[in-house]
Parts: C-alpha cells; structure tokens; sequence
C-alpha cells in the first residue's frame, strides 16, 4: 500500500505503461526519505507523497486536483488540508485503478492520452467534502485500494494552502497532539498586559518530542493556523528568539504581509500571466500582529499593550523535528481602562511641585482669571528630563523636553483655558517644579547658563584649598556656596543620586555654609565668577554644591563638583 511518492507514480499519470505487468510498489523509505530532501521532486507536481507535507498556491475560481494511490484494500488513511488566508472548497474521492496498473492485465499499453482522458472523465466515489477556512482531515482506518483525487478550490481570493496525507497515521503524527482542555486561559489582566497559561501538549508531556510554543497577538481576529498567520507577516519577519527570563514579550513595531485580497483579481487574468504568484503591487495596510516563540514554557505574559483595547491571542504547538503546528483553542481579552487622572489646578504665579512616576504622567490646567496677551510657563525638572505638553481650549501649542530649567512663552487669548501634560521619565520617577502665569513680570525662576558645570582649577589646589569658577548671566541673582566632606570612595554613581535640582540650600547644615553673592554681567561672555574655599583638611574629598536664587526666592542647584586637597604640600 502507498501514497506515490516516487516517480513511478508520475509515469501513472504522465508515461504510457511499460508492456510487461506492472505492480505498483511499496513503500521504501530510505527513497522516500531521499526524495522528500529534493523539494524540486513535488514542485507544481500533482502527485501527494506519502508522509510529508506540501504546500502550494490556488488562483482565485481555479481548480487543482492532486492524486495518490493506495494499493491495498484495508488500508489505514488520514488526510488533512490547512487553507492559508482564505477558505477552501476541498474534496477527496476514489476511483478504480486503471486495469492495466493492477498488475493483472498484459498487452500493448493503453495510448497517453487515453489515460489521461480516463483519469479525468472518471468523477469516482466522493469520501468527504469541506468548505471553510478551518484546518479540517479525513481520518479512515480502512480505506480501499485505488487512485485518490482531491480537489481544491478557493472562490474568495488567490491563496496558499498545505496538505498532508500518510498511510502510517499511527506511527507518523507529525502535527502536536492538543491536551483535553485545549482553551488558553486569561489568568491575568492589567492595563498594559496580559497573562496567558495553558496545559501542555501530551506530544512533549508523554511522547518526550521536542515542542515549542508560539503565541500571536493581534487586534483582530483569532488565527485558525500558523499558516494563516505566515500569510499575514512580512515575507522577512521572522520568529522572534525566546525572550529573557523575566522579561516576555514586549511587542509592537508590527509588519504586515498578505496576498491581495482583490475582487478583480481572478477577471484580471492579463496581470496574472506576467506574475507567477499574481501579487498586486500596492501594499496592504499594516495590522497590528505580531508572533513569538518561547520555548517549552506553558504560561507568559503579553506587556506593552494599550489600555482598554482587546487583543486576540493564538497558541500553536509546533514540532520542531517537523516544523508541523496543531492550534489551540485561541482567546481574547480587553485590557483594563487607564486610571483617570486628577488634573491640579495651577494658580497664577504661583509655583507647583509636581512627582510623577516612572513612564507616568500628571495633567494640569491652568485658567486665567483675567484677559491675557500673553501667557508663560516655567518649568524646572529636578531629575531626569520631563516631557511638556500644552493646549489650549483643544489646541496644542507646545511639546518639548524639558531639561533643568526651561521658560515658555505662548500668545493669550481671552478667557482661554490652558491643559498641561506632563510624561516622566522611563528610567525613573520624576519631580519637577512649574509656574504658569499671565503677568511677564512674574517670574519666580532664576536664569541659568547653558553650561552649569563648577570647575576646579588643580594647579591651584593646596592642602588647605581649592579654587573654583561657574557661569553667570546678565540677570542679578545671588549665589551660594556649599561643601560637603565625603569618603575618598565617593564615586559618580553616588552623585547622581544626589542630583537632584530642587533641593535649596534649606535643605543643607550650617556649618556647609561657605558663602554667598551677588553676580552678574552685562557682557555674557564675561559672565564668570571665581572662589577659592579655605580652611579645609589636607587629603580629603569634598563635594562642592552652588545654588543661585531668583527674585522669587526660589533657587536652582548647579552640577555638584568633587573635589580633592593635596596630601603633601
């Protein structure tokens, strides 16, 4: 008994018989094995093979009819047909084998085309028929000998599709068998994410075969087959590596890939002819779907999602000796809603500390009491940079970064509302300082240089000193100086820590008092003031911090310095 899978079979349907009784042969395996490796061998060929999965291509309202033969009555058979992005009309019948292929009969061999005419014109016996887009077989265990033909059609669109048929389906089971309950369960929901488990597939639980899990998460639909999933990914997206532990899944940078789903395309037959797969050549609109494998593993964690947006989740079970998937019963959940923020009311003139946490973000809205020209906003991030939006009544004025302190000055409009949004940084939480006012001369922030490093001049340290310079501006503020002796293993990493803006010198002991001043210059490139700090120990290290406050009283904090004494003077 046999599925062909060897050119024998080809000279049934394409060669005249030799004239000598001919018997089909069984099945060699080490041939068949050969021959599977050489994929040209079933390429645009109608004969099935035994065993082995093909894949091929239907234009749309054009039939393919395939053959195999079984030689034996009482054969066992299963056959299964996967349509790709399309349904399929499929269907498998049998007819006699011609007489002079049984083997019994001798004489001159029938002419080609009267066998090929005898193939065709004979409809023989239907076994079962499928319309749809589901991954459907025909499962017999006794089957009778004689020629097989599926038919496949596809009327919505021109298409891809798999089909695999074996003789042996006991010993064979390519495709991952699904456990009894073949649900994925939902067993976390959050905002951003999405927990998934599932029960593991007795083919890597009981007959030890090596299984990968791959999930596909999309916005919308679930995916009845992997190979409807291909269909839909670009042609160069691949599998993605399993993830760290701990860290899953972080999705959506998506491509999109898919024959063209064209009315037209079966009427436009003169495009077809100059294309062997007939593709259109204007792109498909994106989708938002993605594919992962993680390994073995039965429970994972989609993150990144949007809030309160359902998303579809597939899970294939692929055999990774085969590259042949079985899909379990695919699900979908909606992600909770965004908490709704409180939106804090600025008063005119009047600073607001804002803390945000990490990827957070605060909303502020800011209304004028009285008819503006203008209207200015100042922000002073105390840490990491800090993102700023503002509209107004709708309308955005301004997005920018904001880095230490940042002023905004935007046209008024009469009893105009202001709405501010304010997103943290990614690496942590945020703290930041905001003014918003409709008064120019209101301005409760000092202004700073763009470069507000300290710098310390080392051919000028002794074992009792240290000398230090910083920028000014042409505005009058007033400076203070502060140290801080620290252990000589104090490091960078240290520092930043302690860089935080918004600290004023409130914050600092007495005793780190060095001193303050007032400075300032007309001419900017003039705008440097110098102090040497005294009355330090030979040897040791010391942080240097110098705040400059405004008008308002509120100060802003520069680069902290480290520095160190000579030991031996």
């Amino acid at each position: 008994m046999l599925l062909l899978r060897c050119p024998l079979p080809l000279l049934l349907l394409m060669l005249p018989l030799d004239s000598r009784p001919q018997k089909l042969p069984t099945r060699d395996e080490e041939l068949f094995q050969m021959q599977i490796r050489d994929k040209a061998f079933f390429h645009d060929s109608s004969v099935i093979p035994d065993g082995a999965e093909i894949s091929s291509y239907l234009f749309r309202d054009t039939p393919k009819r395939y053959f195999f033969v079984v030689e034996e009555d009482n054969t066992p058979l299963a056959v299964t047909v996967t349509p790709c992005d399309a349904p399929l009309e499929w269907k498998l019948s049998v007819q006699e084998l011609p007489e002079e292929a049984s083997g019994e009969g001798s004489g001159d061999p029938e002419p080609l085309e009267q066998q090929k005419q005898q193939i065709t014109n004979e409809e023989g016996t239907e076994l079962f028929s499928y319309k749809g887009n589901d991954v459907e077989y025909f499962v017999s265990s006794s089957s009778p000998s004689g020629l097989y033909q599926l038919d496949l059609l596809s009327t919505e669109k021109d298409t891809h599709f798999k089909v695999y048929a074996t003789t042996t389906p006991e010993s064979d089971q390519p495709y991952p068998e699904l456990p009894y309950d073949p649900r994925i369960d939902v067993t976390s929901l959050g905002r951003t994410t999405v927990t998934l488990a599932w029960k593991p597939s007795p083919t890597a639980s009981l007959l030890r075969q090596p299984i990968q899990y791959c999930i596909v998460i999309n916005k919308e639909h679930n995916f009845k087959s992997l190979c409807a999933v291909e269909a839909k990914l670009s042609s160069d997206d691949a599998f993605m590596m399993a993830p760290k532990p701990g860290l899953d899944f972080s999705p959506f940078d998506f491509a999109h890939f898919g024959f063209p789903a064209d009315n037209n395309s079966g009427k436009e037959r003169g495009f077809l002819k100059s294309s062997k797969f007939g593709r259109q050549t204007s792109p498909k609109p994106r989708v938002d779907l993605h594919r992962v494998c993680i390994g073995n593993k039965n429970i994972f964690t989609v993150s990144d999602l949007k809030p309160d947006t359902q998303y579809y989740f597939d899970m294939f079970a692929v055999n990774t000796n085969t590259n042949m998937s079985t899909a379990y019963v695919g699900t979908f959940a909606r992600t909770k809603e965004e908490a709704k923020q409180k939106t804090v009311e600025l008063k005119d003139g009047k600073v607001t500390d804002v803390f945000i946490k990490r990827k957070g973000a605060k909303f502020l809205r800011f209304a004028p009491v009285s008819s503006h020209q203008k209207v200015t906003f100042s922000v002073h991030s105390c840490l990491d940079a800090v993102q700023i939006q503002v509209r107004r009544d709708g309308k955005l004025l301004l997005s920018q970064s904001v880095e230490g302190v940042r002023q905004f000055q935007l046209r008024g409009k009469a009893k105009a509302k202001y709405l501010i949004r304010l997103k943290g940084s990614k690496r942590g939480a945020s703290m930041l300082k905001i003014l918003a006012t409709s008064r120019p001369n209101k301005q409760s922030f000092p202004s700073l240089p763009e470069d507000t490093r300290i710098k310390a001049f080392d051919k000028l340290r002794t074992c009792s000193s240290v000398t230090v310079a910083w920028l000014g501006t042409q505005e009058r503020n007033k400076f203070c100086i502060y140290k801080r002796e620290v252990d000589d293993n104090y490091n960078e990493e240290q520092k930043k820590r302690e860089q935080n803006q918004c600290l004023g010198p409130d914050t600092r002991k007495k005793s780190e008092k060095v001193l303050c001043k007032y400075f300032h210059s007309q001419n900017i490139q003039k705008a440097v003031t110098t102090e040497t700090i005294r009355g330090l120990q030979p040897g040791k290290s010391y942080l240097l911090d110098v705040y400059v406050i405004g008008h308002g009283g509120h100060s802003v904090k520069y680069q902290s310095k480290l520095v160190k004494t000579r030991k031996f003077c």
